[in-house]
């Protein structure tokens, strides 16, 4: 699709995206000298080990080694093709495409998805509208005013009503080319026992349900009247996974970044009532327990997360849940405090946005302190067994802490309130850490953090040949006179097949009077594993000004071990001969030749 688009469009898009801003919407980056580092979001990690150069326009993980340019990124991120992935960032950057082009559009979805999200994007419409500036959604929208829902807010989050007739959000869908069994399989329509299709929603508010990307992927429907359950979704479908959505997360992500800090909630009403109030950090779960996958990605965008579930003993239970799996992912935990009988839009509504900012999420207990709290509901601390029982509780959870200053703190609050020794505590914690295996160094501790540490400890491990390949590249990479040199000392003749292949890419590239650009270059490479390797390449620490001497003796090592692996060919053959003529002398000769040029090989690398 690449070659059908002109290259100044592409570029054009290429350079209106800064990489380290489309990358930073996926991944929480910090700026570590000249690069970004953050956590890979290919591979589960806990130490970041993927780096995006601002200067070169690149992305690099020395975990599992995918890299890449800003097109590429989003390829592999969203599972976008070629084409989906410019359109992306055109859209994004304002950059146009031409008009011609937009009649190709590849997608990486199927046509059948392709037209479940547009029937989602009418009926968002419809419902939106019905309730809005009809009769028909008239009793919604007393439904949202009277819970202090207003209409910017219900613009915002495309609210709407589905009218209590059967037939109604089918006829239109219909009318609109979309086959019945399409809409139920969406979800959009079910099936009752006789066999009849009927809106999924009859008669509830609608809350749309959109991706990270802002698309429309299902809908939550909200009884206003008795009808049971209270609230639905809905159904799982190739477009919506609910362990793997957060409501609301694609116009809170920018917020989240921007205040370091994610708000939790339970529910929906929860999510815009704060969202009105102004709080904009805010994302909630689908009607189910936070997953392993939400946590992950609240993790690669933040490292604090304030859990703010209803107050009652459920709510408790649910946060509990939740901050474990928050810090498992390394999430630090913050977990608000509401009472039994509030939930946060109620609390909202009672006391305005103001208090609940200040006085229950800035208010919000440190895991350890909420812990402590919520295991007391289960011991009778007016017995002794109960009291013993509860302090090695929360003796193990502290012993997982790595922070000596924190462990202190706690450890005070213990001896304070139970009367037992500081020296006592620690010592049982102490015991406990080395059961847990906590007391040790963890030398593989930001092993990869460092691309200077990480590029050393790889080039130890390489043949000087191949290391010598590799730096010539890199400095090729950023230089058109070093490119000339080599290509006039030793054109394509490199040991390793994959440098000859870029090497000879390269060339190409300068000669059709580019400047040096990895990221452009990156543009025009389509085999993922040539393009890993050169963003391996283009990232290792280089010498701001590299003398000719240097450069002529990195080629001398690649010519010389080049011709010295063509002379041992040689010898072997003339060694065959001579075994063939039984001339067991000169065979061995020959056999003594190879084994000097061999140990002269291994010396130099």
């Amino acid at each position: 699709m690449s070659n059908q688009i002109p290259e100044e469009v592409i570029e054009a898009i290429r350079k209106a995206n800064d990489i380290v801003d489309v990358v930073g919407d996926y991944v929480q980056l910090k700026k570590q000298g000249r690069n970004y580092f953050g956590l890979c979001p290919f591979h589960g990690e806990k130490t970041p080990s993927f780096s995006v150069t601002k200067d070169k326009q690149i992305f690099h993980c020395f975990g599992c080694g995918k890299g890449g340019n800003v097109i590429t990124f989003l390829m592999e991120i969203e599972n976008f093709s070629f084409y989906e992935a410019l359109q992306f960032l055109a859209d994004r950057s304002g950059v146009p495409l031409p008009d011609n082009l937009q009649l190709k559009k590849e997608s990486s979805l199927s046509q059948e998805s392709q037209d479940m999200l547009s029937a989602h994007e009418w009926l968002t419409k419809l419902y939106h509208h019905l309730l809005r500036y009809t009769k028909d959604g008239k009793e919604g929208y007393t439904y949202l005013k009277e819970r202090g829902i207003n209409d910017p807010t219900i613009d915002a989050f495309q609210l709407g009503f589905s009218p209590n007739v059967a037939q109604f959000t089918a006829e239109f869908l219909e009318k609109k080319g979309y086959h019945q069994q399409l809409l139920v399989k969406a979800g959009l329509l079910r099936v009752t026992d006789s066999g009849e299709a009927t809106d999924r929603f009859l008669g509830r508010v609608i809350f749309p349900i959109r991706n990270h990307l802002g698309k429309i992927v299902a809908f939550g429907g909200r009884a206003i009247d008795d009808h049971k359950p209270k609230y639905i979704n809905s159904p799982e479908s190739e477009l919506f996974h609910k362990g793997k959505l957060l409501y609301n997360f694609d116009l809170a992500k920018r917020h989240i970044r921007k205040q370091n800090e994610a708000i939790l909630l339970e529910g929906q009403m929860d999510v815009i009532a704060a969202y009105q109030a102004g709080i904009r950090n805010v994302v909630a779960t689908l009607g189910t327990a936070l997953t392993d996958f939400q946590a992950k990605l609240l993790k690669r965008y933040v490292n604090m997360v304030v859990i703010c579930y209803d107050g009652d003993r459920a709510g408790l239970d649910a946060a509990y849940k939740a901050a474990v799996l928050l810090r498992q992912s390394g999430c630090e935990v913050k977990i608000a405090h509401l009472d039994p009988d509030m939930d946060p839009d109620s609390y909202i509504h009672a006391y305005g946005g103001e208090a609940f900012e200040k006085d229950v999420i800035k208010a919000s207990d440190t895991f350890m302190s909420f812990y402590m709290r919520f295991l007391k509901k289960d011991y009778n601390l007016n017995y002794e067994g109960d009291r013993i029982d509860y302090m090695e509780a929360v003796l193990k959870q502290l012993a997982k802490i790595d922070s000596p200053l924190e462990r202190e703190y706690y450890i005070k609050e213990l001896s304070n309130e139970f009367n037992i020794s500081i020296a006592a505590l620690q010592d049982e914690i102490f015991d406990y850490r080395e059961k847990f295996g906590l007391n040790k160094d963890n030398q593989q501790k930001n092993r990869y953090t460092s691309s200077k540490l990480w590029n050393a400890r790889k080039s130890q491990l390489l043949p000087a040949s191949h290391n010598a390949e590799r730096y010539l590249l890199a400095y090729m990479l950023q230089d058109v006179r070093i490119a000339d040199k080599v290509q006039d000392k030793i054109g394509a003749g490199f040991q390793l097949d994959a440098h000859k292949i870029i090497v000879t890419h390269l060339y190409a590239f300068y000669e059709e009077g580019n400047d040096p650009d990895v990221s452009l270059f990156l543009g025009r490479i389509t085999e993922p594993g040539l393009q890993k390797i050169i963003t391996e390449i283009a990232m290792l620490p280089l010498q701001e000004d590299i003398s000719d001497k240097q450069l002529d003796d990195y080629i001398h090592i690649i010519i010389t071990n080049r011709t010295d692996k063509v002379t041992i060919k040689s010898l072997k053959e003339q060694q065959k001969i001579a075994e063939q003529q039984n001339d067991p002398i000169k065979a061995a000769q020959i056999a003594m030749q190879i084994i000097e040029i061999k140990k002269q090989l291994k010396n130099m690398n």
